[in-house]
């Protein structure tokens, strides 16, 4: 099938049939891989012109915690003409592409109930093992991980299910929460009631009679928060379905719409790319500090920053993070980062924003739901069948996977990269307008909350 060069600086192309490199030019030992147009380690051994470059004869070149001085190079997002989707206007005026009836655990002691309540009503539950035995920031991880789901815009009701000996207790969410619609969102404390199925299935169908009022209405594309995330990604994820991704992130922010990157063990290596697109200053000092804080996080628990890619990454042809990076970026396009997120926090600008937060995927799913995305684009190469609290739109970067596994993909990114783009667009409108995704169809909803504490 050939070979491609990504970048003209590079000195390694990509075997097309297998997705692994192989030199252009002879690399003495020591001397920089360079791939989109970047260093993604170092030559353990000299490499002949048309020698195949992994594992076996290069490794890493990542360090530890770096000084990084803000440069600013970027051009202005360009207008680009929205178009309009069909979606639910909330009170807050928020907007929802679903009308989801959602069962939130407050501790992981009700997940059966949760379950049971779930499979008599149609509601989708959420199971998770927290809620109680946590201590300081990582029970506030939980409690705001918890709180963007029961606030989320895409559930037309939602059923806050509770025990009542938790730490994170009926009323402990309800601090948390702060204000919210009471038609929307009602509890139940299960130890409180004789027959809580009974009890559950009666607020359920109440929910489900007030959403039922709910009409979609056309509103602006510029409202739409969009997700980015790949996993089990390959040789390929970097040619086509990232990049394919990029430029529909450049689209919806040219439209005034906000898209959420986050996998910062995925920037490693990468992140002076996005450094060089801070908006300011202040978002250029918050993603360092994300960026460092991190590393730090891999530090203290003594594992090596560098410490990824997966076996499958591998197999795929990733050898070193910086590759795996450079191609995991791609997602964001070439738009300006505008403000950089921690775990719970609300969308404050519209544009690219950065996301703190791992990037184990159902981690990574779940924080991008919490904090509002309405829908997550989820490039892959080795295929998943994932899916969180919001549609989880699956784009393989190979036609293989697309073809192997058609009850999970939904897109393929392989062709002409701007028609592709524009195929996406399309997707997203009719996914935003209701038409159902592969996740949704298997009844794939999940979600895991970052863990890093004591747990009593």
């Amino acid at each position: 099938m050939g070979t491609v060069k990504i970048n003209e600086k590079d000195n390694v192309c990509v075997e097309l049939d297998t997705g692994h490199k192989v030199s252009v030019c002879n690399i003495k030992k020591g001397e920089s891989i360079v791939k989109y147009g970047y260093p993604i380690g170092v030559a353990t051994e000299d490499i002949s012109r048309g020698e195949a470059v992994h594992s076996h004869n290069m490794k890493t070149n990542l360090g530890e915690i770096l000084e990084y001085e803000y440069v600013r190079e970027f051009e202005p997002n360009p207008f680009k003409m929205p178009f309009y989707i069909n979606a639910f206007v909330r009170e807050n005026h928020n907007i929802g592409i679903r009308n989801d009836i959602f069962i939130v655990p407050t501790v992981g002691c009700v997940n059966s109930i949760a379950g049971q309540l779930a499979k008599k009503t149609g509601a989708i539950h959420f199971s998770h093992p927290y809620g109680c035995s946590q201590l300081g920031d990582d029970m506030a991880i939980t409690q705001k991980t918890l709180c963007g789901l029961i606030k989320h815009p895409n559930a037309g009701g939602v059923l806050v299910l509770g025990l009542g000996c938790e730490n994170n207790n009926i009323s402990e969410m309800k601090k948390a929460l702060g204000k919210w619609n009471e038609k929307r969102i009602r509890f139940l404390n299960v130890q409180d009631c004789t027959d809580e199925i009974s009890e559950g299935i009666r607020i359920i169908e109440e929910l489900k009679a007030q959403a039922a009022k709910d009409e979609r209405q056309p509103v602006c594309v510029d409202e739409l928060v969009i997700g980015l995330k790949c996993g089990g990604s390959d040789g390929y994820s970097g040619i086509t379905a990232n990049p394919v991704v990029g430029l529909v992130t450049d689209s919806i922010c040219a439209m005034g719409g906000t898209a959420v990157l986050t996998e910062v063990p995925e920037m490693f290596g990468a992140e002076a790319v996005l450094f060089k697109r801070c908006a300011n200053n202040n978002v250029f000092r918050k993603a360092v500090k994300m960026i460092n804080d991190f590393k730090q996080y891999f530090i203290d628990h003594n594992q090596p920053v560098s410490e990824n890619p997966s076996p499958g990454n591998k197999a795929g042809g990733i050898t070193t993070l910086e590759e795996k990076s450079l191609g995991c970026v791609q997602k964001g396009g070439k738009s300006i980062i505008t403000d950089v997120l921690d775990y719970g926090d609300s969308i404050r600008r519209k544009g690219l924003n950065l996301l703190n937060g791992p990037g184990n995927d159902i981690v990574s799913v779940t924080n991008l739901a919490a904090v509002g995305c309405h829908l997550v684009l989820f490039t892959t190469g080795r295929g998943t069948p994932l899916g969180g609290a919001v549609p989880t739109v699956k784009i393989a970067s190979n036609n293989a996977i697309a073809e192997k596994k058609p009850h999970w993909i939904d897109f393929s990114a392989v062709g002409d990269k701007q028609e592709r783009a524009e195929e996406l667009l399309s997707l997203i409108k009719r996914i935003c307008d209701g038409e159902p995704t592969k996740n949704e169809l298997l009844g794939n909803r999940e979600i895991a909350i970052f863990k890093d504490g004591v747990t009593l």
